[in-house]
């Protein structure tokens, strides 16, 4: 019995890969999830996508934000996410390509942030990663941080955190450590 469904399904793929076209590749549900979250997303201004590789690999994007206020007023910082075949059930993984001074981004591009991690819930969606990553741009959270020397410079001197960041986003030294132009 099990065979004869079998024969069947592979028949009908047959069938539909008939017209000459290439094979008809089934998508997983993390890819029809990802899918409808892309056609669905409410980008801030300030914020765009793209997909580097083609609109065939949905699973591979970049986010670039554009903060149009606070601390890092008239940068662009690209966030490359990679999401997996499972998702919404697990978050993406998402890094910072632009080397910024953050206390929630180190230098390889980690993020902090919750929702990546122990508070990602399969309701959320890329929209709401977005809108987190330009909170950490408007909001920078000292209390969590992953760069812990830039965390301690915003809690003590938060007119010393704003020179350094200006610092680095025109392309210059902080503490021996070079960060190239985002502006």
């Amino acid at each position: 019995m099990i065979n004869l469904f079998k024969i069947k399904g592979q028949r009908k793929e047959e069938a539909a890969n008939s017209n000459g076209g290439p094979p008809v590749k089934k998508q997983s549900p993390g890819e029809l999830r990802l899918h409808k979250d892309i056609a669905e997303l409410n980008l801030p201004k300030t914020t765009k996508i793209s997909f580097p590789n083609g609109k065939d690999d949905l699973m591979n994007f970049e986010a670039t934000l554009r903060p149009d206020e606070g601390y890092y007023l008239g940068g662009a910082f690209t966030f490359t996410f990679q999401v997996s075949a499972s998702y919404p059930h697990e978050a993406p993984k998402v890094k910072c390509k632009t080397k910024v001074y953050h206390p929630n981004i180190d230098l390889e591009g980690n993020v902090c942030l919750n929702i990546l991690r122990e508070d990602w819930k399969p309701v959320l969606n890329i929209n709401t990663i977005i809108y987190g990553l330009n909170l950490l741009f408007s909001q920078p959270n000292d209390e969590d941080p992953l760069n812990h020397e830039a965390a301690a410079v915003l809690r003590d001197n938060p007119q010393k955190f704003q020179r350094n960041v200006q610092m680095a986003m025109s392309g210059g030294y902080v503490d021996n450590t070079h960060f190239p132009r985002c502006k």
